[in-house]
């Protein structure tokens, strides 16, 4: 019998997606573009493929469909690299829904920082782990069973906050407050993450399908920006790549390991009914937080 975590698991839907992700260990679509580099992503792809790989015989297209929905990947995690300013070793970042460690051990490697990963699925904690200890950096790379929401760290305690398509599993009025208290002043939270577009729509099928799909809850873009800013969080960057998001899920159509969530997430961004964006911040305390 599964059991989940006491008091880092608090409610319903939080056990929900706990199972999920605790759950969720034959995902071949997640794990094998991940096997090369020991980079195992728990987010999408973001640009253009190599479309000769549609031609290619079954037998030869698989594993260079796999390599390139993992170069999308990687493609996805620079963005939020090019998106922080002035890291280093001494730099410390807060992985926000680590998954499986890849934003971590990306954001590691390219910087030499400390980062410490927040995740309660403890499949996944344990993962990351192993392969802190495998790659030789658990000691500046460091994953943890906590809630989002509730991370147990001190306050002002990190320089950069990242979140890599996380959001959708909490609700922003308590992620955001908390995401300001450990944060010190003036570092920086960015943030990718799919959202309904609401200028369009409230709401359609295939959102549904999408949310149902992944254990989600999609949250309206308007929503983003109205709790980021009543938290402090001053956008200096906002990318909406939403085009370049499409291709990611042609390329896993061409996949014997697509899950059949691909053609919902297709028909919503062709509708224009959700988009994918990206937004940096930097963190400027209000006056009724008292810090600064």
């Amino acid at each position: 019998m599964t059991t989940t975590p006491n008091g880092i698991v608090r409610n319903s839907y939080e056990r929900d997606v706990w199972r999920y992700y605790h759950e969720k260990r034959q995902d071949m679509i997640n794990l094998l573009p991940g096997e090369p580099d020991g980079f195992y992503h728990h987010h999408f792809g973001i640009g253009d493929f190599d479309r000769s790989v549609a031609d290619l015989p079954e037998v030869e297209r698989e594993p260079k469909v796999l390599a390139e929905i993992h170069r999308l990947e990687n493609a996805l995690t620079d963005l939020i690299v090019d998106a922080l300013d002035t890291v280093g070793p001494e730099t410390r970042i807060l992985d926000a829904g680590s998954g499986r460690g890849g934003t971590s051990f990306v954001l590691h490697d390219r910087f030499g920082c400390s980062v410490d990963g927040v995740n309660f699925a403890s499949y996944q904690v344990e993962f990351a782990q192993e392969l802190a200890k495998a790659r030789d950096c658990a000691d500046k790379v460091r994953f943890h069973q906590r809630n989002m929401v509730d991370t147990g760290f001190p306050d002002d305690y990190f320089d950069v906050i990242v979140t890599n398509e996380t959001t959708m599993y909490v609700d922003l009025p308590e992620a955001f407050p908390e995401f300001a208290r450990v944060l010190k002043p003036h570092g920086r939270y960015v943030l990718i993450t799919w959202c309904i577009n609401d200028a369009v729509c409230d709401g359609s099928s295939d959102i549904d399908q999408i949310d149902k799909n992944y254990v989600s809850k999609m949250h309206p873009r308007s929503g983003y920006f109205a709790e980021l800013a009543k938290h402090g969080f001053v956008p200096n960057h906002v990318l909406d790549f939403s085009r370049d998001a499409v291709p990611y899920w042609e390329l896993r159509q061409l996949s014997k390991h697509r899950t059949g969530i691909e053609d919902a997430y297709l028909s919503a961004y062709r509708q224009n009914a959700i988009q994918e964006i990206l937004v940096a911040t930097d963190y400027v305390p209000t006056s009724a937080e008292g810090r600064g």
